[in-house]
């Protein structure tokens, strides 16, 4: 039997943002989202020694982008991608995952803002995702230095971010040694609307509402990236759908028991593996999607983070 719901987790839930699609806007949602880092200031952030602003080349223009690092020495480089439904999300809200990052894995970590809709509708962010790491890996020299340690990692859009540049990064034959997948979206067919597309993945159902994430929210994001929801086929935005992924850099794929998104990213790492893709797969037993900003509260929710970042880590240092 599953954990149940944890019960730091569980208090928790009725203070997150993101509960009312019906009436959300892009510009509320980034404001809610943006509110709910600015509450947690008075926890002092886990400390780097660097944690600079720069720029990175995105597919229209330059893009923010924060470099993070410990120590000046060769070590490994990833590109992180955000979270927020594609909509919502900066390097403010996720700034404690980034460090945490560079901490746990001893990389230099480039956290990347992506243009977002509905201002710039799919595939202008992972446009945007894939032009940043060919900058970053043009100019590895100014980052960890080593072409043979790079890795990609996200958390939930910015999961579906880097599974797909992950795949692109094959095909366009640039090596990566990693990925991480945190609570990845990898299927938009149907944009969470479709009852067919949702009864394969029966968490939609399960998790629909009353654990933060909702599949109605899912839906509101999708409606947000997609300007046609034909394009949910797309490889791009539905990675689960590219015809092959075999030759993908090696993954660590969490999910979260009480997500609308567990069965994708499960069924993802379930493809990777069937491909010959090394795969290392965090269930999230007693969690619910966001987990990876609950360490601060959560003992479990911190735990499973570790133990995803660990596997990272792992795969970074072995490189390609």
């Amino acid at each position: 039997m599953p954990l149940p719901l944890d019960p730091v987790i569980a208090n928790i839930i009725p203070l997150l943002p993101l509960r009312e699609p019906a009436t959300m806007t892009p510009q509320s949602c980034r404001e809610s989202l943006r509110a709910l880092a600015e509450a947690r200031k008075a926890v002092p952030p886990p400390p780097v020694d660097v944690a600079s602003d720069i720029e990175v080349q995105g597919a229209a223009g330059k893009l923010g982008a924060r470099l993070y690092r410990n120590g000046t020495g060769r070590a490994p480089t990833v590109i992180f991608f955000h979270g927020g439904g594609w909509v919502a999300g900066d390097l403010e809200t996720h700034d404690r995952q980034a460090r945490n990052l560079v901490i746990e894995t001893g990389a230099v970590v480039i956290s990347v803002d992506y243009r977002q809709p509905p201002e710039t509708r799919f595939p202008g962010a992972f446009e945007d995702a894939f032009a940043a790491i060919r900058d970053v890996v043009a100019r590895i020299g100014d980052f960890g230095g080593d072409l043979s340690r790079i890795g990609v990692a996200g958390d939930s859009a910015g999961g579906n971010l880097a599974a797909a540049t992950a795949l692109a990064c094959r095909d366009a034959g640039i090596k990566l040694a990693a990925q991480l997948l945190v609570y990845p979206v990898t299927d938009v067919v149907g944009s969470y609307a479709d009852a067919t597309e949702n009864a394969k993945f029966p968490s939609r159902t399960e998790n629909a509402e009353g654990y933060f994430l909702t599949s109605e929210t899912m839906r509101w994001f999708a409606g947000h990236y997609l300007a046609d929801k034909a394009q949910g086929a797309d490889w791009r935005v539905s990675p689960l759908r590219a015809k092959s992924l075999a030759g993908v850099a090696p993954a660590v794929v969490t999910t979260a028991w009480f997500d609308p998104l567990r069965d994708e990213g499960h069924a993802y790492a379930k493809a990777l593996q069937a491909a010959g893709v090394q795969v290392a797969y965090h269930t999230g037993e007693g969690l619910i999607h966001g987990y990876f900003g609950l360490g601060d509260a959560s003992d479990a929710a911190r735990a499973e983070a570790q133990r995803a970042r660990a596997d990272f880590r792992v795969l970074l240092e072995r490189g390609v």
